[in-house]
């Protein structure tokens, strides 16, 4: 039986599954298996760590020793200072000028070893991004379900983890820059304990001030997920309002003010919760500072007015005191924004990979070569997510192989729902789809992809050169030109080549350099052709691709693709057309009818037209329209 689509906790990502490897790449080099005995989001960080190994160990490398290289000498000025102070406070000129000398080198040093460790930082971080970039777009891409994409809760932890995925790169560099302030501050910590060991206590007046930079992002993460759909909803109607597909409509209707004071109040919903959350969590910060300051005048008092003072005492005291209260700023805020990450980008890109693998898991055969027997339904039920009302319920239904199957039904029937569990878009909520004798769900969607072919109703518009746009319907053969001919014939399109001024070399898309625009219905042609680019597919599915189209012309092009499917029979390849039209469906070897979610009958035309059942009602309804 096959499983609905698989869903980690939402804050806790799962165990990557076997492999641990995403569908369609090498997760588990890039992203390899975290220690078992760290918690999750320290696995988390782990993983991203080992990405950005994996794609630049040696730029990796060589940022982290400068970055700990340029902090040495600048944890070293304090000592420098001190015996500045010395010389000329005992007028010893010797040390003076070795202090003087020391302290040009230092800051020399330092100034030069942090604009090399910064250039070098921002090198592997430029590169690290656009690997990240394309790591989360294969993850998204590859997932073989697409529910992802169509459930809220989904939809706004991955709406955050785009808008997160920039900030992802800088993690790596606050890394570096987190071990270069650890290792001055322990440098000042030995230093003020050299004075006295009273003065480490200073350490434990930042705990305060660490508390506080560990807590803010927590609750700045709950804000914000809180309010992730208000501000997914204020950017999709920014983008109503500015996007020329909608440019009509607005002006027309008039409704462009109301979209933009919707975004507004959107806007608002998101922004106010989460601005006095971090309103609150400053007041808190605050309030740990004014803590260690309280300790860092006690610090000074104490040296100054103890038994043993001394001038150099006092200056140590003072400089590295001073140097302490940045150094643990910068570590403190370099820690809160590490935890930020691994709080909310890292652990949602966890949570990604952990989803892509899970849905792979169970699909651990190849497609089959040929289709022998058929494909056949057995009890399936499928709900879409945020409906109570099943899509298909309790389908059962056998499709020969190599035969020609018209699905028909009124809107909402659940045809384009059994086509899209068939290519695997999404998974069963109950029953199974068996190939000959095999669960598809343990096919491997990419190979099983690989052996479809198709369109649909609602294609996009690939705004790419014209045979390009055709030619993605076969990666292979994309710029194979008698491929892209044959495609082009098959789907009645030639004329929309020949009418484009550079023909197949022609940019689509009018907001392109020497793109033209073309109507909805040259559009339309042009996914068809796209759809007939494979030869011989196991599945071809037309799901209503020719709605744009009058219903002579869908008639002749179904039956041209029928009669072309007939003469392949012998791989058992299976042709599926999805139409209104009940007239354009009679050439079809096997009619299904579905109603209210349901297999309402099924058979040939005659069949039937004989039976006088559902689909003969609806027949002669189009038929009375169409006189």
């Amino acid at each position: 039986m096959s499983s609905p689509d698989p869903a980690p906790p939402p804050d806790s990502p799962g165990q990557v599954g076997a492999s641990g490897e995403p569908p369609g790449q090498g997760a588990a080099q890039a992203s390899g298996g975290p220690p078992d005995q760290l918690p999750p989001a320290l696995r988390s960080m782990w993983r991203l760590c080992r990405l950005g190994f994996h794609y630049e160990p040696a730029l990796m490398g060589v940022s982290f020793v400068l970055a700990l290289a340029a902090a040495l000498p600048d944890a070293l000025l304090a000592v420098w200072f001190t015996l500045l102070g010395e010389g000329l406070i005992q007028h010893k000129p010797g040390l003076l000028w070795f202090a003087a000398v020391a302290l040009a080198v230092s800051a020399v040093a330092t100034w030069l070893l942090a604009t090399v460790s910064t250039r070098i930082q921002r090198r592997f971080r430029d590169k690290v991004t656009i690997a990240l970039e394309s790591h989360v777009a294969r993850l998204q891409a590859n997932i073989a379900t697409i529910a992802h994409q169509e459930r809220p809760e989904y939809l706004d932890r991955l709406s955050v983890l785009r808008e997160q995925i920039f900030t992802l790169d800088h993690m790596y560099m606050s890394v570096f820059s987190t071990a270069g302030w650890i290792l001055r501050l322990g440098i000042t910590v030995v230093l003020l304990a050299s004075v006295n060991p009273v003065l480490i206590s200073l350490v434990l007046f930042a705990i305060p001030t660490v508390a506080a930079t560990s807590w803010r992002p927590a609750v700045e993460r709950a804000a914000q997920e809180r309010g992730a759909q208000a501000d997914r909803l204020a950017r999709h109607l920014f983008a109503l309002s500015t996007n020329a597909a909608t440019g009509k409509e607005l002006r027309v209707l008039g409704i462009g003010p109301a979209l933009a004071q919707r975004r507004r109040a959107s806007w608002e919903r998101w922004y106010v919760p989460l601005a006095a959350a971090r309103t609150r969590s400053s007041a808190w910060y605050a309030a740990g500072w004014a803590v260690f300051a309280l300790g860092y005048v006690g610090a000074i008092v104490l040296v100054a007015a103890g038994p043993h003072a001394s001038a150099a005492a006092a200056i140590l005291v003072l400089t590295a005191g001073a140097r302490l209260s940045s150094y643990v700023g910068a570590t403190v805020s370099e820690i809160g924004f590490l935890r930020g990450i691994w709080m909310d980008g890292s652990q949602r890109l966890a949570w990604l990979e952990d989803y892509a693998s899970a849905t792979a898991l169970a699909a651990d055969l190849p497609a089959p070569a040929a289709i022998a027997q058929g494909i056949r339904f057995e009890h399936v039920t499928f709900t879409y997510p945020g409906s109570d009302r099943p899509a298909l319920h309790d389908v059962d239904l056998f499709l020969p192989a190599g035969s020609v199957v018209a699905i028909v039904g009124e809107n909402g029937a659940g045809k384009t729902t059994l086509v899209k569990l068939l290519a695997k878009l999404y998974a069963p909520a109950s029953g199974r789809i068996l190939i000959d004798a095999v669960d598809l769900a343990r096919i491997d969607a990419v190979q099983w992809r690989d052996r479809l072919a198709g369109a649909f109703q609602d294609f996009f518009r690939f705004e790419f050169q014209a045979g390009q746009t055709i030619g993605l319907g076969d990666l292979p053969r994309m710029d194979v030109e008698p491929a892209l001919a044959a495609a082009l014939d098959r789907a009645g399109a030639r004329d929309v080549a020949e009418t484009l001024p550079a023909g197949l070399r022609t940019q689509l898309g009018p907001t392109w350099q020497d793109g033209v625009d073309i109507s909805y219905g040259q559009w339309q042609k042009l996914a068809l052709a796209r759809g007939f680019m494979r030869d011989e597919p196991l599945v071809a599915a037309l799901d209503e691709p020719t709605a744009a189209l009058d219903a002579e012309t869908e008639h002749q092009l179904f039956e041209r693709y029928a009669s072309r499917a007939r003469h392949a029979r012998q791989g058992g390849s299976t042709t599926i057309l999805v139409s209104h039209r009940f007239s354009t469906v009679r050439m079809a070897d096997l009619i299904v009818v579905l109603d209210g979610a349901r297999v309402a009958e099924f058979g040939s035309h005659a069949e039937l037209m004989a039976r006088g059942g559902r689909y003969a009602e609806l027949y002669q309804i189009q038929a009375k329209a169409y006189r």
